[in-house]
């Protein structure tokens, strides 16, 4: 197989659904080019494609791997990823599990903060301490402002496979998340509800620096 076409590969299993000029942009060639590869990728079944509506206009053609294409790749961590979770949930209450994926994202958040050196950093600083953890989590991250909340975007996700048979590991960067910026969140996109994406969304001042004020005054 090309070069070309295992980066396709690669970028699906990165990132779960692309349109044709998703995969052009990450692969450096036209979309032409993509697609020839794409009728290639096609015809071995390693990926398939449907129809995807974003708003106004002409619904866009969004390629994923099929389980074929998946099996492609290595699944061992996958595998016990999956066993794991499955033991916890066997051996100990729904509350307790939850319990020990908030303290793994704690800790993580934690770490995060003393490699910071500054424990009192910006929320500016924050927001960047956060793209950093979960880029190296796996995520692919976009931070954008709008209307006084900051909207932390995960357009790629490293626990999907895990996530759509144990949505309980959503708590392990929401966890994050909420405990680097120091404030409440709130979820309003997620792919294992069919969206594109995971969002989250936080507000321009974090709810301990308002609290702190209202004490001041």
């Amino acid at each position: 197989m090309s070069n070309t076409r295992e980066i396709i590969l690669r970028e699906l299993l990165g990132r779960q659904r692309c349109s044709i000029y998703d995969l052009a942009e990450a692969v450096g060639i036209s979309p032409i080019a993509v697609r020839h590869h794409i009728s290639r990728l096609e015809a071995e079944n390693l990926i398939a494609s449907e129809s995807e509506r974003h708003g106004v206009g002409r619904p866009r053609r969004m390629y994923f791997l099929t389980d074929e294409g998946m099996e492609r790749f290595p699944t061992r961590y996958l595998s016990l990823s999956m066993r794991l979770v499955e033991t916890l949930k066997e051996s100990f209450p729904a509350e307790v599990v939850n319990r020990l994926f908030r303290e793994i994202a704690s800790s993580l958040a934690k770490e995060l903060m003393d490699d910071s050196g500054n424990s009192a950093a910006s929320l500016t600083e924050r927001l960047e301490l956060v793209r950093h953890g979960l880029s190296a989590q796996g995520f692919t991250i976009e931070i954008t402002e709008s209307a006084g909340n900051f909207e932390i975007r995960e357009t790629s996700c490293p626990y999907i496979h895990v996530g759509q048979e144990h949505p309980e590991v959503c708590l392990v960067d929401q966890t994050l998340i909420a405990t680097v910026l120091a404030t409440d969140i709130e979820k309003t996109h997620c792919v294992l509800n069919g969206d594109a994406y995971c969002a989250y969304s936080a507000p321009r001042i974090p709810v301990n620096h308002i609290t702190h004020m209202e004490n001041a005054s």
